[in-house]
């Protein structure tokens, strides 16, 4: 490699200067938010608040235990949102650590290895096959060099790169193969090139910036649980105050109209509205775990239960991103090397065309392509006279921009002739060989008719030399063309299945590739997604944003595309109302994972950039396991919504009975103290046993709900407020009666709380489904209710029956009659729950079963 034009290189004191003028080569972050920062952005959220003022609330009562529960809550929650915000700025981190490697530069005249930090702007580098390239730089001189781009361009094959004239507008190269970029990796070659951008500047350093642009994504369900916090919070403040003023009014003694009012405040406080959240996605990142998925944000395990739109790059999610020969063809003759699986061998007719394939490649190639011929050779060749080992490669022609062959020529042992070999795209091939028209005309029809199936098609030829001196060029060789080899990136072995799973739960699948429109629709069609519809980043370039949303509509292919056009796409499909999920795994997809509301990247092929920016990784880059993460968020969802309308419905009977003994001149039923192990019931209820529920066999048969479609609708908390009125008019009637047959307060609140505390444990299981009739309602129930109802009956038990833990409750134990006629009073509110589902349906109440 001529290094003496080059030569010195820069001097120690030059780049000196330029380190204190421009920096290093890193990719300068904003400083992160410190832990404080992030604590109080988490603690303006409502439900914090009304948790902090539920804990505040019990300080001021006196009861520490409770308020410590309360406000451990709160410090569990801030701990895993704090956590979670930590690990997703890491995502810029694993940038900066990526676009540093180690490069050899030419200092003071001697070529130096130095910190890929370290590189300065017309820095002088030598890079070689597997390099990984510091910065962005001009190519000086190549030979066979070429450099996967496919972290930046979404492109599978290596970028041929070639010199020519470097100077284009602004001193600039003018041409991408003139260009190496930070961050790619040199798969064959070798090249002296100069730095022309560090840092920021460079292509990897935009995308950098782009992520510190791009804020992080609030899931619907914690927009929407806000509110909903929001507006019950305002509810119960005010029925707080009404009932304070109404008990002072008719009784008299401001201690117990604001002990009246904090114990009916207490009880509309949705203070399990967090925990029930926390519990549900910690569980489900859990269960998801099982199949070989990593949840890095809580919240993508429900949103991408409710995805619209399923954005999906085609180099390593789609396909394997690593090159196979596919298809060989020679004059009429046409092989599918997938055959040759089921045939055991490769006919005859087709080793000759693989021999000088494997001849005109490396002999330790790092080209995917030339391993691709390699692998096929070892399989179908080892054991015949076309493989040679013993021969001696005298010399290489390289690929030029005249001439895009290449060709080797080899000595063989005991002859005087040599052994030529070429390979290169079919027209130039073509040309090398001297075919007549026609003959051309017949090999550029075979290669489209190649490339139409998304190959990457390739011309092979030989030639023989007898003579001792080499010629200059390779037209001077009196080559024979040999036929086409078709390569292709090979389709993952789930992904059919798991596109058709996806469209029969209404989730539209759309490629966004930087690969060739004709390669990706082929892809596309093989895969099961809608190639019918195709975009390019061309036809996206003058759109606007109001424009882009309109053309992304029904668009199943995007080819040719930017990084930040793929940015763009996700923000359009968001503009139009969809929930976006982007699988990705190259730092080019890093914006566009982290501006969907889910971004979804390849474990094991994934770059570290592609992970932190995600919410979900696919350990085992398995493209099915999306379909398993779809249907356990809509089984999240399912369950979440039955819990949030049990929460509703227990609470309406506490709103209820501390209002009915005010407004009738009875003593109070319930107290601070009742309202605390209502709690130990609803909770558990709520999270744990609804969790465990089991989703129907059509979830994943049903299209997503709606964006705009409630968490908990008008008709569920219609069903709620029935369901609690019911429990609440039961309750009171016994509270009457027992009174009224002169039966102590103490006895009767006890009984009371006994009728209850069993309406509200059974109407769990009434609550397992909005549309389910009584027997299925009681099928299948999972063996964690049984162990929450048994909780809660020996802790009723207890405190009912058992004098020392009856009296702070307000009660005297209760006759084994009256308490057994209690419990029973209870649990036959079964019966008016399953009657008002059968009502709510005969009046064609809109109760969504998903």
């Amino acid at each position: 490699m001529p290094l003496q034009q080059f030569l010195p290189g820069l001097t120690t004191a030059e780049v000196a200067t330029r380190q204190a003028s421009a920096g290093y080569n890193v990719l300068e972050t904003d400083q992160g938010r410190s832990l404080f920062g992030i604590a109080v952005e988490v603690l303006r959220e409502p439900m914090f608040l009304l948790l902090l003022g539920a804990g505040s609330i019990y300080l001021l009562m006196g009861d520490v235990h409770e308020a410590m529960i309360l406000l451990g809550f709160v410090v569990v929650i801030m701990a895993i949102t704090i956590f979670q915000e930590r690990r997703t700025e890491r995502a810029l981190d694993a940038l900066r650590d990526l676009s540093s490697p180690r490069a050899l530069a030419i200092r003071d005249g001697n070529p130096v290895r130095i910190p890929g930090r370290e590189v300065v702007r017309d820095d002088i580098l030598i890079l070689t096959e597997g390099d990984r390239v510091p910065a962005d730089s001009m190519v000086l001189t190549a030979h066979e060099l070429a450099a996967d781009e496919s972290m930046l361009t979404g492109e599978s094959l290596p970028v041929l790169k070639l010199v020519g004239n470097p100077q284009g507008k602004g001193g600039e190269p003018s041409t991408e193969a003139l260009r190496v970029f930070a961050g790619t990796l040199v798969t064959s070659g070798q090249g002296i090139v100069r730095v022309t951008a560090i840092g920021g500047a460079t292509e990897l350093g935009r995308i950098g910036k782009s992520l510190q642009a791009i804020g992080s994504e609030i899931s619907p369900l914690q927009r929407e649980i806000g509110l909903l916090a929001k507006r019950l919070a305002v509810i119960g403040s005010g029925l707080c105050l009404v009932l304070t003023l109404l008990y002072v009014l008719t009784r008299g003694g401001w201690m117990d109209g604001l002990l009246a009012g904090i114990t009916l405040a207490m009880g509309i406080l949705p203070q399990e509205f967090p925990v029930i959240l926390i519990i549900f996605l910690a569980f489900g990142a859990r269960r998801i775990a099982q199949q070989r998925v990593l949840t890095r944000k809580l919240s993508a395990i429900e949103t991408l239960g409710e995805t619209t739109v399923l954005c999906v790059d085609k180099t390593g999610t789609l396909t394997q991103n690593r090159m196979a020969v596919a298809a060989l063809s020679v004059g009429e003759k046409h092989f599918e090397v997938a055959n040759a699986a089921a045939l055991k061998e490769l006919p005859e007719d087709f080793h000759e065309l693989l021999e000088y394939g494997v001849l005109a490649s490396e002999t330790e190639p790092y080209d995917p392509m030339e391993q691709a011929f390699h692998r096929l050779a070892q399989e179908y060749l080892a054991n015949t006279e076309h493989l040679h080992a013993d021969w001696d490669l005298a010399r290489e022609y390289e690929l030029s921009p005249d001439l895009l062959a290449m060709s080797h020529l080899w000595r063989i042992p005991g002859h005087r002739h040599q052994a030529v070999a070429a390979k290169g795209a079919p027209e130039a091939i073509a040309d090398l060989c001297h075919l007549a028209e026609a003959a051309r005309q017949r090999v550029a029809a075979q290669a489209a008719e190649m490339a139409d199936r998304g190959l990457r098609v390739l011309g092979v030829a030989k030639a023989a030399h007898r003579e001792s001196d080499f010629p200059e060029i390779q037209h001077d060789f009196d080559f024979v063309f040999l036929g086409l080899v078709g390569l292709a990136d090979p389709l993952r072995p789930e992904v059919p299945a798991a596109v058709e799973e996806c469209r029969l739960a209404g989730i539209r699948v759309v490629m966004i590739t930087g690969d060739h429109p004709r390669t990706a629709q082929a892809i596309a069609a093989s895969a099961g997604i809608d190639s019918t519809r195709i975009l390019t980043g061309q036809d996206l370039q003058a759109l606007d944003d109001t424009g882009m949303a309109e053309r992304v509509r029904g668009v199943g292919v995007f080819a040719r595309v930017t990084p930040q056009q793929k940015l763009s796409i996700v923000q359009a499909l968001k503009a139009n109302g969809e929930i976006v999920a982007m699988t990705g795994d190259g730092v080019n997809d890093a914006p566009a994972l982290k501006s969907a509301h889910i971004g979804i990247a390849m474990g094991k092929r994934g770059t570290d950039v592609a992970r932190e920016a995600a919410a979900l990784v696919l350990l085992d880059d398995d493209f099915g396991a999306i379909v398993h993460a779809v249907h356990l968020g809509r089984r999240i969802f399912r369950n979440l919504r039955q819990a949030m309308i049990y929460t509703l419905a227990v609470h309406v009977p506490i709103i209820g009975l501390s209002v009915l003994p005010l407004l009738f001149g009875l003593p109070l039923v319930l107290a601070p103290i009742h309202i605390a192990f209502l709690e130990l019931v609803i909770d558990p209820a709520c999270s744990v046993v609804f969790e465990a529920e089991e989703s129907d066999e059509q979830v994943m048969r049903r299209p997503p709900r709606s964006p705009q479609e409630s968490l908990v609708s008008t008709s569920h908390i219609s069903l709620s407020l029935v369901q609690g009125l019911l429990t609440t008019l039961v309750v009171a009637a016994l509270y009457g009666v027992s009174l009224a047959a002169g039966i102590a307060t103490p006895e009767a609140r006890g009984m009371a709380f006994v009728t209850l505390i069993a309406a509200n444990s059974i109407l769990i299981f009434s609550s397992r489904s909005t549309t389910a009739g009584p027997r299925q309602t009681l099928r299948g129930i999972n063996p964690v209710s049984y162990w929450v109802l048994g909780g809660t009956a020996l802790g009723l038990l207890a405190i009912t029956r058992i004098p020392l833990l009856a009296g702070p409750f307000g009660f005297t134990p209760t006759a084994w009659g009256l308490w057994l006629a209690a419990l029973g009073v209870g649990a036959a509110s079964f019966v008016l729950f399953e009657a008002t589902k059968l009502i709510f349906a005969a009046l064609k109440m809109p109760i969504s079963p998903r």
